[in-house]
């Protein structure tokens, strides 16, 4: 690879099903929140929105451990209501607040505010208040290449993934995005203790293909994390 090429430290796991998928990546998420809850007393962790990983979520659910220490928030959501069927805290709430895991706490990044901009102290500070850094982030992938809501053109694209930012949060609106959005900053994605990449599907395998070559990361703003020195990155994916 050039100078433009991945620095991250990449580990893949395959597997045959979403089921398959779904347990192994359930129990290692459980492990890095156990890890923390044994050295601090406390744990959080940060998931994406969307379908995949509805799976996902359920196993997750049925992991045993102390889910009354563990707080929860999401890499990024749209600017909706709770009662959106496009809120993705609504579907992490159905899916994974299920049973022991009803215990952990959910710090959601809206507020009643009427935007992002408008929410973005409320959010930073909530955010803020956290036992960081996250023990664990799951991200997803979009087919256009993005991850969290870093979108190609997006209009706060540039602050979000500078990797000298300081801001926890930032507010996203881009062409391909809909609503307005507000996302964890690249900066506190890659602090994790660990960091997972959660795709399936052909067509994924082939977007992350073409995110690990050379490019603009403007293009393929998921190139800000693959290209992040020295992280340790681990990818799920099944067919």
């Amino acid at each position: 690879m050039g100078p433009q090429g991945p620095q991250v430290t990449m580990s893949r796991h395959d597997f045959e099903t979403p089921q398959d998928l779904a347990a192994a990546l359930a129990e290692a998420v459980a492990d890095n929140l156990r890890a923390g809850l044994a050295a601090r007393g406390a744990a959080c962790l940060a998931l994406s929105g969307g379908r995949t990983p509805e799976l996902f979520f359920a196993a997750l659910s049925r992991q045993e451990l102390d889910w009354s220490k563990v707080s929860v928030t999401l890499v990024d959501e749209r600017w909706v209501p709770l009662d959106s069927p496009r809120s993705n805290e609504a579907l992490l709430r159905r899916g994974l607040l299920q049973g022991p895991a009803a215990a952990a706490e959910v710090v959601s990044l809206v507020t009643a505010d009427p935007g992002p901009e408008e929410g973005l102290r409320e959010v930073s500070d909530r955010i803020a208040a956290l036992p960081l850094p996250f023990d664990a982030v799951v991200l997803g992938m979009g087919s256009d290449g993005h991850t969290a809501s870093f979108f190609p053109g997006g209009d706060r694209l540039a602050e979000a993934i500078d990797p000298a930012g300081s801001a926890l949060v930032l507010p996203q609106r881009a062409p391909g995005a809909g609503e307005p959005r507000i996302t964890l900053t690249l900066p506190l994605i890659v602090a994790a203790r660990s960091v997972y990449l959660h795709i399936e599907g052909a067509e994924k395998a082939a977007v992350l293909k073409t995110a690990l070559q050379d490019g603009p990361v403007a293009d393929m703003p998921l190139r800000a994390v693959l290209r992040s020195p020295g992280l340790p990155l681990d990818i799920y994916w099944c067919p």
